[in-house]
């Protein structure tokens, strides 16, 4: 049996980075999936957006279990302005 990454993409409010995002699970790219079966044990997680990206996180998942994310592209602005030369602020992956 596997376990389920769920990646939400929500924002409350204007977000400038709109868009489609590709989801990076332990190196492969997967695009536009909302649920993604994952084998047991530790992976790793980054979405990106062309030249844009989140920080890589690392997550356990057990067997049977599901591990949910929420993506974004909006920040408060020094954070989004700083992530103009700092491509990896640009983007926000948070666990729920």
């Amino acid at each position: 049996m596997s376990a389920t990454l769920k990646l939400t993409h929500k924002t409350i409010g204007v977000e400038v980075r709109r868009g489609t995002y590709n989801a990076m699970v332990d190196g492969v790219e997967l695009n536009e999936t909302i649920d993604i079966p994952v084998e047991p044990g530790r992976h790793t997680l980054q979405v990106r957006n062309g030249r844009n990206s989140s920080r890589t996180k690392t997550f356990d998942a057990a067997e049977g279990e599901i591990v949910a994310f929420r993506c974004s592209g909006k920040s408060i602005l020094p954070v989004f302005l700083l992530s103009f030369a700092v491509p990896s602020l640009a983007l926000s992956l948070h666990r729920e």
